[in-house]
């Protein structure tokens, strides 16, 4: 028995998965832990499912029949006849802190699991199919923690402990199409939509003290937006080899929305409200982003590819907090990936039927602390394991790098990151010969 996939059905699965990332959002810690997301819209997450990742971020110019390409809404249309195709995505972020101080080197970690991107595929017609899914677009996890030290202070109120804080973050979900003209080229266009909350507190803690209260604020951001991203490929094949090139850009756009602003004073007996209101018309500008990649591949052999990407933030602004020197600034990240696979379709040993990847990128972040651009570089490699008939498979991914430095008064984080994904493909919409 054949299932059958319908519209309505697709429609209210990615409501239901959009519900509950409202629900994590406003609920969970962090989707991500970093000092660099106390700005902006926090740390931008990289694109891409674990087919991407584990190639250094590649898949501008990149077509694949058995993964779906979120990069490029172009690639949706490398497909086989009447296939239908999903990808679930898992991340597990291991990072480690450094950062020089008046006390010397301090240190810390953090570990976060969540879930990483759901997408689904399938054909519209001979020459065009459609795509709907969900994934983070950027993520705020911070907190600072210090005791005063003035003497004058001490002396009068006793310990004082300040907290800064902030958690939540945007997610992306989006709806895509793409056509196949003169089969070589090929066109795509994509909606996107901007959604959720990030929160930023902080308070005065006197613990010693009856004397004085304690005081907590905090500002709770409530962001929406559109947007749309074009995309374009094309094949050019040099006798076993095939060269794709791509390009995509993104609409410049403006997130929206409201901020709750808070604070009230604690003491041993009562909790007084000092603020307490509703700010509407606050908005953000998200500048335009445009890429370009290139592949070669052999057949269903191996492929190799470069992608460039640039969207300069310099023009927004998004207001100063906390006294440091913050300036947004252009985002350039040059990336490097291949694919391997020694022999897709034999039938006595599984290990040569794996895909194995692996790539390189080096990133520099749309802001600047302290006057210096904030770069990360880092390695990827991973594999995907057939599962079953067709292209099922576990992809298992990971990224190994560093962003930032200890000089400058900027913190260096070193991280591991682990991803997982399913990819689910079945022939659908064929009609029974036989019942």
């Amino acid at each position: 028995m054949k299932l059958k996939v319908t519209i309505p059905t697709l429609i209210i699965l990615a409501g239901l998965l959009i519900s509950s990332q409202v629900s994590a959002q406003t609920t969970d810690a962090s989707t991500g832990f970093t000092p660099y997301s106390i700005f902006g819209f926090g740390d931008i997450a990289r694109e891409g499912t674990v087919y991407n990742l584990s190639m250094g971020g590649i898949g501008v110019g990149d077509r694949n029949v058995r993964f779906i390409n979120l990069l490029n809404p172009a690639a949706v249309t490398a497909r086989e006849s009447k296939s239908f195709m999903m990808d679930f995505g898992l991340e597990s972020r291991n990072v480690y802190y450094a950062a020089d101080s008046q006390d010397g080197r301090s240190t810390s970690a953090n570990n976060t699991f969540n879930m990483h991107h759901m997408v689904m595929s399938f054909p519209i017609a001979k020459h065009s199919a459609f795509m709907i899914g969900l994934q983070p677009y950027s993520s705020v996890g911070y907190k600072f923690r210090s005791m005063e030290t003035d003497d004058v202070l001490l002396s009068e109120a006793g310990d004082i402990i300040y907290t800064k804080e902030g958690q939540g973050g945007l997610s992306q979900a989006f709806i895509g199409a793409g056509v196949t003209l003169f089969d070589r080229l090929h066109l795509g266009a994509e909606g996107l939509y901007y959604f959720g909350n990030i929160m930023h507190y902080s308070s005065a803690a006197f613990k010693t003290s009856s004397a004085y209260r304690s005081i907590n604020s905090g500002w709770d951001y409530y962001l929406t937006g559109f947007s749309g991203k074009l995309g374009i490929q094309y094949e050019q094949p040099l006798g076993r080899v095939k060269a794709t090139v791509g390009a995509t850009w993104t609409i410049p756009t403006v997130i929206s929305g409201h901020v709750d602003r808070f604070a009230y004073g604690v003491n041993a007996s009562a909790t007084d409200t000092i603020v307490n209101r509703t700010e509407p018309g606050i908005s953000y500008d998200i500048p335009s982003q445009w890429s370009a990649g290139i592949t070669l591949k052999d057949a269903d052999h191996w492929m190799v590819g470069f992608d460039y990407q640039q969207q300069d933030w310099s023009a927004t602004n998004f207001g100063a907090r906390g006294g440091v020197d913050f300036a947004p600034c252009k985002m350039q990240a040059f990336r490097l990936g291949f694919e391997w696979t020694p022999d897709r379709y034999d039938i006595r040993y599984y290990h040569r039927r794996i895909s194995y990847r692996g790539g390189l990128y080096h990133e520099k972040s749309y802001y600047t602390f302290n006057g210096r651009q904030v770069n990360a570089t880092g390695i990827t490699f991973g594999v995907s394991l057939p599962v079953f008939r067709y292209y099922n498979s576990i992809s298992v991914g990971v990224d190994l790098g560093q962003r930032g430095t200890i000089s400058d008064g900027l913190v260096r984080e070193r991280y591991a990151l682990l991803y997982v994904s399913f990819s689910l493909h079945d022939i659908w919409f064929l009609k029974n010969l036989y019942e």
